[in-house]
């Protein structure tokens, strides 16, 4: 037997928002969706891996989000690292740098936590 990860899923408050987040940071693209009367989730993914991010957009679920003390995070390598952080720099959404591991963090809208590494 055998298991193989396919996606993580994150509740965002605003859909649009975080897709372009996801789009602008770290050049992930809709790859599927699904709607219903009460929730949209939509997958990302990107060119480099079949792994997916999972964003769900309830309808009735108008305040933030509790992400507790937000130990958890995806992490993300970069091909170029210096200027992915340029980039995120520039974008503002570094949150938390660890020059002696060589990382840092990234937070999307919501406050998600994404770790990018060289």
């Amino acid at each position: 037997m055998s298991f193989r990860m396919i996606h993580e899923n994150y509740n965002v408050s605003d859909l649009d928002r975080s897709i372009k987040f996801y789009g602008d940071a770290l050049d992930l693209h809709e790859v599927s969706r699904k709607t219903t009367d009460d929730f949209i989730i939509v997958y990302l993914s990107n060119y480099s891996s079949d792994f997916e991010l999972e964003l769900t957009w309830l309808k009735e679920h108008p305040q933030p989000y509790d992400l507790g003390e937000c130990e958890f995070h995806l992490a993300f390598k970069a091909d170029d690292f210096d200027s992915a952080h340029k980039k995120h720099e520039d974008m503002g959404c570094i949150c938390f740098e660890n020059p002696e591991m060589g990382i840092y963090f990234i937070e999307d809208p919501d406050g998600y936590w994404l770790e990018i590494l060289p």
